[in-house]
């Protein structure tokens, strides 16, 4: 028998993969566990262990690794994952109507500062959800460093650059922290004319010993001998402390600017400006809903950049 028709033969016996198996391999790669994947596909988790299995037994080779907690592509399972997307988005374009803006579904769930979920995200996410009603967008608020195993996040919006590994981190933008005091508190404690007269206020931020983003703890090094108030791992009671005369908070610009009642203090010399980071697998951002709240959260970005950076009027 002549040695192509040999080969053939093997390739016969091994089989091609199931259309099934690799979206089963796309949802794994997208979450980084089987028991998400199986709550999104509706199985359960024996069969996307099952399914897997027979996946690496028709192509010969390993497609996810276990490192840590989560599963991750191997080289073999990242050029498998692209075959799947593109079975994925032929499947979806059977649904289309020509002539038609592309009808995406799917849940996209992002971790954020509580200021950008609020600011940002949430716009963003209406945005979105108002093109495409079977988009859903969960959002987690949190103010945290960027996870090393985001299995439970399709996106992360973290302070300042992140350090991570088998994932994509993107600069979106910069923002800044100024010094406020209400009317009503700078009226009875008097308003401080140079950084020296800080030091007789007291500040309304983060709990220090909960605070584990170091742009944020190393924001406050401009006056050290400022003593806390109130704090708070949220920055919505920052603003809400300060209003209530607390203190001198310092807050995002973009936050405080809203409240007439506010009155920012040295600006001239009290700026602080950080970078908002967006973090995520290189394989998450080619999911078009996916791909679509990055781009309404950009474009939120854009919008709202003098807000962000103080400049609002």
């Amino acid at each position: 028998m002549p040695r192509s028709a040999t080969r053939v033969c093997k390739n016969a016996d091994m089989g091609l993969p199931s259309a099934d198996d690799l979206l089963i391999l796309l949802a794994v790669g997208r979450t980084g566990r089987y028991v998400h994947a199986a709550e999104t596909l509706g199985v359960n988790h024996t069969t996307i262990s099952r399914r897997i299995a027979a996946l690496e037994q028709s192509i010969g080779a390993r497609v996810l690794t276990r490192v840590g907690a989560v599963w991750e592509l191997t080289d073999r399972g990242r050029e498998v994952l692209a075959a799947a997307e593109a079975v994925e988005a032929a499947v979806r374009s059977l649904g289309d109507t020509p002539g038609q803006m592309r009808s995406l579904h799917g849940v996209v769930r992002i971790s954020a500062t509580d200021g950008f979920s609020a600011h940002i995200a949430a716009p963003a996410a209406a945005q979105v959800q108002l093109d495409h009603p079977g988009v859903s967008v969960e959002i987690v608020a949190a103010t945290q460093r960027a996870s090393q195993q985001r299995s439970s996040v399709d996106l992360e919006i973290v302070v300042g650059e992140p350090s991570v590994q088998r994932a994509q981190a993107i600069p979106l933008g910069d923002y800044c922290l100024g010094l406020y005091g209400s009317r009503d508190y700078l009226s009875g404690h008097g308003t401080p004319v140079d950084i020296d007269g800080l030091n007789a206020h007291r500040l309304v931020y983060f709990i220090e010993s909960m605070l584990q983003v170091d742009d944020l703890d190393l924001a406050t090094s401009f006056v050290p001998g400022m003593r806390q108030s109130v704090s708070s791992t949220n920055v919505f009671v920052h603003v809400g402390a300060t209003r209530a005369a607390a203190g001198l908070g310092l807050l995002p610009c973009f936050l405080a600017d809203q409240h007439p009642d506010l009155v920012r203090v040295l600006p001239g010399q009290v700026t602080v400006r950080l970078t908002y980071w967006l973090v995520a697998r290189a394989e998450t951002l080619r999911r078009p809903e996916v791909a679509a709240i990055v781009e309404a959260i950009g474009d939120r970005m854009s919008a709202e950049r003098k807000a962000l950076l103080g400049e609002r009027g």
